[in-house]
């Protein structure tokens, strides 16, 4: 098999997996626990969320585990504009967010509150003139993503981030698709909210965060007992919570020669598509974009046609994002940035990972040119 969906989730790396195993077995203990075994369990909790929180350059206490990225947009964007309603109901958010920000958003506008959808350009990015034209003085929360999960292009947070920050605005970034691929500090970007899950870099589903800035203001996500400092309460998943610290250590270190080695084999299968496929169009920011993902709209070939041919051949790879397989409607980020429902049906998603190789992209460019003989 050559995958090439590796924006949809990753395979756990065999060192998350050791590392999760003593905690399926022998340190089965409860965390909440008063004996020594429970105790010493904790502790290794609260070590992995200190060295979680070290990697995005925040405080210990900032960190609160979830159950992955939807459930930590969803809690960022309800909380964040409930602790700040008392300025106003209005949230600024953009076209191309992933549904579990533009479904709460939605929900949110059922409850009162006013929406901004910002537009993006052909290649994806906001524009920061707009986000200030947006702004008013009822708005209290900014949730933009980091980087988009179906064409990959980064948008600008650090500068979003001081927008926000100058007019006393909270920011969310939704970073699934960066955490453990991009270098983030949240100091420096200025970032309120962070939601991260664990299955995007080489660790397990089920398990995310979400980094909050000013926890003392924010609300109970449920109502039980004092996990999670608090706010999130129920008895913590410490395997997943042990297979993510681990898949945070090794991104730690081998985060930049990932990006070169991506982006090489991007680069490679972009200008062999361009080269070997007519009519093939690249949708993407040339200079803003994730080192693995790679969009393209082709010529005259439905999306499932190609897909069909490529698992034939072994290869995986995606129409648009996993959470939108299935759906009638074309991919609303793709429309965002100005393509026909036409195109849209005919736009692939290919996203490189650690294990990919140069003749993975051979093939796969072969197997692409037998559609278009």
């Amino acid at each position: 098999m050559i995958y090439l969906d590796h924006a949809a989730t990753t395979r756990p790396e065999s060192a998350v997996i050791e590392a999760m195993i003593p905690f399926l077995s022998e340190n089965y203990m409860n965390p909440s626990a008063f004996y020594q075994p429970a105790v010493r369990t904790r502790m290794q909790v609260e070590s992995a969320r200190r060295n979680i929180a070290g990697f995005i350059n925040a405080p210990y206490d900032s960190i609160i585990f979830t159950s992955g990225g939807t459930e930590s947009d969803n809690w960022a964007i309800r909380m964040g504009a409930k602790i700040c309603e008392d300025k106003g109901r209005h949230i600024i958010t953009t076209k191309i967010e992933h549904p579990a920000v533009l479904n709460t958003v939605r929900y949110m506008e059922e409850q009162g509150y006013e929406v901004t959808y910002l537009d993006v350009d052909a290649t994806g990015r906001i524009d920061l003139e707009s986000l200030k034209s947006a702004i008013r003085q009822d708005t209290v929360l900014i949730s933009i993503m980091h980087a988009n999960n179906e064409i990959g292009t980064i948008q600008p947070i650090k500068e979003i981030g001081k927008i926000a920050h100058e007019q006393g605005i909270l920011f969310h970034t939704d970073a699934v698709q960066t955490f453990g691929h991009l270098k983030i500090d949240v100091d420096e970007f200025g970032i309120d909210l962070l939601s991260a899950s664990a299955h995007k870099l080489y660790g397990p589903k089920g398990i995310g965060l979400l980094y909050i800035r000013d926890r003392k203001k924010f609300a109970k996500l449920l109502f039980g007992g004092s996990q999670e400092l608090g706010l999130r309460p129920g008895t913590e998943n410490v395997a997943d919570i042990m297979g993510f610290a681990k898949a945070v250590e090794i991104a730690d270190k081998i985060m930049d020669s990932d990006i070169e080695a991506q982006n090489a084999l991007r680069d490679e299968l972009k200008s062999s598509i361009l080269k070997e496929i007519p009519g093939a169009v690249i949708n993407e920011n040339e200079d803003n974009h994730l080192p693995g993902t790679l969009n393209v709209t082709f010529e005259g070939v439905s999306a499932e046609t190609i897909l069909i041919r490529l698992d034939m051949n072994g290869i995986c790879a995606s129409a648009g994002s996993a959470c939108s397989a299935g759906a009638l409607e074309p991919s609303h980020v793709l429309t965002a940035i100005g393509k026909s429902t036409d195109e849209a049906s005919r736009t692939i998603r290919f996203s490189i990972g650690r294990e990919n190789t140069k003749d993975d992209i051979v093939k796969t460019v072969k197997v692409l040119k037998t559609l278009f003989a």
